[in-house]
């Protein structure tokens, strides 16, 4: 056990890993495929030109607005990556059920509230990969993320009771879960048996 767990302070968040020069080239060229599929989606029309204004906007966004470099060094997992599709399409019918049946409950008036969730993983590809995939599922939205503490603050609906708060933690925290373990390093998934879940006392 180390000093500052013994002192009931949190431990200090591993150090981010340093992308040499061809890594982040490499990043740059996936983040410009990402955008340029983006761009072709959104109109909906594949065609030189679309395709042309996509990899010419895409490289004017990495140049103007840089993102930190997100540098993906896991390993990826087939069985778990199809456990986690499956288990998404699942909580995605499942949600929309449950909101839409608040939805036409008449006379009735769910309630909300913001929880902050720590992850065990604070890497920022599983920040942005955790908090996709939960704002994709209705009934829970990113309302921020804290990069450094490796912090999501997630607003839930329809919240009766303290349990409603603590069954929506368990399933953000299986939701990372899932993601580590179809694409984490062997080190990250070791973190989510050794890492606690709680760091800290949340309000």
């Amino acid at each position: 056990m180390t000093d500052d767990r013994a002192a009931g302070r949190p431990e200090p968040p591993p150090p981010r890993p340093v992308v040499g020069r061809g890594g982040r080239r490499r990043d740059q060229a996936v983040a410009l495929g990402w955008l340029v599929a983006i761009w072709l989606l959104l109109w909906g029309d594949l065609s030189w030109g679309n395709l042309f204004a996509g990899i010419v906007i895409g490289i004017a966004v990495l140049l103007f607005f840089p993102l930190p470099p997100v540098t993906f060094g896991g390993r990826i997992r087939p069985g778990a990556l199809l456990v986690l599709a499956v288990t998404f399409v699942g909580d995605l019918v499942s949600a929309s059920v449950h909101v839409a049946a608040v939805a036409v409950r008449p006379g009735y008036r769910p309630r909300g509230a913001i929880i902050a969730v720590p992850l065990r993983v604070r890497t920022d590809l599983n920040l942005a990969l955790t908090a996709e995939i939960i704002s994709l599922v209705p009934g829970t939205l990113i309302v921020e993320v804290d990069r450094d503490q490796g912090l999501l603050y997630v607003h839930v609906l329809d919240v009766r009771g303290p349990e409603d708060l603590t069954g929506s933690r368990e399933r953000i925290l299986a939701v990372e879960r899932r993601i580590v373990r179809a694409i984490g390093s062997a080190e990250e998934v070791r973190r989510l048996h050794t890492e606690p879940v709680d760091r800290r006392t949340h309000p």
